[in-house]
């Protein structure tokens, strides 16, 4: 079985790191033919000075979101997630729930198999409502009440993220504990950017994972 993991790491590298490596590159092909066709080049000063803005708003995430999606995504379904986007609320979930439905533990093969296969029908769902929506859906928003486009625009993302959150803190509760507690405490306390509070929460709900886990590692 370890071979069998090994051997799938191998390939996910070898054919997820250059995919989303020239998915990376190509975004760059609308912006070159607009600066080649209409000579609108901009300066050197003003694209770092509008890279170093999104920098500092999204770097910390570049760290953490690897990291804190990793047990749900696996290493395939990162690579997917990350090239198809909308993973915290898509992607995630739909992992999560796959492997509870599976019992599937992460970490293992069947976990990686499972949460790919999750994966790949949620971006082909993805792509199919996308492309529904971009038809009629401002349509139906249209015809939708205020206070239900209101509450779709300011709550879908966070009642996602509950539910994820819930379902694993059923599962480990001592960690969910800590998860929540420990930004909250720093908010309350210190007055923290959320940056600062979203790094605290996955690395501290890391630290305190690995302790429970090494502890009853110890105790067995």
């Amino acid at each position: 079985m370890e071979n069998i993991m090994n051997e799938w790491k191998r390939n996910c590298v070898r054919i997820g790191a250059p995919t989303n490596l020239l998915a990376a590159a190509t975004a760059f092909i609308p912006v070159l033919w607009l600066c080649f066709t209409y000579d609108c080049w901009p300066a050197l000063d003003v694209v770092l000075l509008a890279w170093s803005m999104v920098a500092l708003s999204f770097a910390p995430m570049y760290f953490v979101e690897p990291v804190s999606y990793y047990a749900a995504l696996g290493m395939s379904g990162t690579y997917l997630s990350f090239l198809s986007g909308n993973i915290g609320n898509m992607r995630v979930p739909v992992a999560a729930l796959a492997l509870e439905t599976t019992g599937s533990r992460p970490g293992t093969i069947q976990a990686e198999v499972s949460s790919t296969m999750a994966i790949c029908g949620s971006i082909i769902t993805n792509l199919a409502f996308t492309t529904m929506a971009a038809v009629v859906g401002a349509a139906v928003v249209a015809a939708l009440p205020e206070f239900i486009v209101d509450a779709l625009t300011k709550y879908a993302a966070a009642a996602i993220f509950g539910g994820t959150f819930g379902n694993f803190a059923i599962k480990y509760p001592k960690v969910a504990v800590f998860a929540l507690g420990l930004p909250l405490a720093v908010r309350l306390t210190v007055g923290a950017p959320a940056w600062l509070l979203i790094v605290l929460s996955v690395f501290g709900s890391l630290g305190v994972a690995r302790f429970f886990y090494t502890r009853e590692q110890k105790a067995a």
